[in-house]
């Protein structure tokens, strides 16, 4: 069950009437065109995913691995009830903030992105992550060399404004001189969202990004 243009058709209008009434109405179009489609390529997914880690989440079912579509509005200016996106992820102990890495896809008007890590990652977890670097400890090296292996997924995540690193090489600030650390890849390629092809696209992508959430994991560890 492929998302079609009327998943995006009903997060366009649902946003821009932002109405519980409205909502109610259509909740079995939200059902059918959005919630049933992230409920498939969840489950599509979850053994799979379970092989690269046996702790992550993978019951399908919002507030576990799929997004509300309610926005939270209690520290936003923005006090629009609905968002425009959705999104599924998969983690182990689920939190927003400071929370372990993640695998992700997220969809929406302007197309899909998925990857892998934080959504904000401490700071005890990038000192690990930036003293495992440093060093070049042997899981480190492992997701180095992955990162450097592919080409779909963008190393991201906002730069200290002060070089901490000034010596280090360019390769090696990427790693050592972020605030947090996700690798992304943005895609407005809906032929590629609309198709039935789209779990084994994101299982490729998250395989690939496996040994750098393995070093992510272990900088987690000895954060602790």
């Amino acid at each position: 069950m492929p998302f079609t243009q009327a998943s995006i058709d009903f997060l366009v209008e649902n946003r821009m009437r932002d109405s519980r009434e409205w909502f109610a109405e259509h909740k079995g179009r939200y059902k059918a065109v959005l919630l049933e489609p992230l409920v498939e390529l969840v489950t599509r997914l979850a053994q799979p995913m379970l092989k690269i880690d046996p702790q992550l989440i993978t019951e399908p079912r919002v507030d576990k691995t799929l997004s509300r579509i309610y926005r939270d509005t209690r520290f936003s200016k923005d006090k629009s009830l609905y968002r425009d996106n959705m999104w599924m992820v998969f983690m182990r102990e689920k939190k927003l903030y400071e929370g372990p890495p993640a695998f992700y896809f997220d969809m929406g008007p302007n197309g899909f992105s998925y990857g892998m890590g934080y959504y904000q990652a401490s700071a005890q977890t990038m000192a690990a992550v930036r003293e495992m670097a440093a060093r070049r400890e042997p899981q480190f090296e492992r997701a180095d060399a992955a990162y450097l292996g592919q080409a779909l997924f963008a190393m991201e995540g906002d730069f200290f404004k002060r070089a901490r690193y000034p010596d280090a090489t360019e390769r090696q600030r990427d790693w050592l001189e972020r605030k947090s650390l996700s690798f992304n890849r943005h895609s407005q390629d809906f032929s590629a969202l609309f198709s039935d092809g789209l779990a084994d696209m994101l299982l490729e992508g998250y395989r690939a990004l496996a040994p750098i959430y393995e070093f992510l994991c272990e900088a987690e560890a000895r954060r602790m």
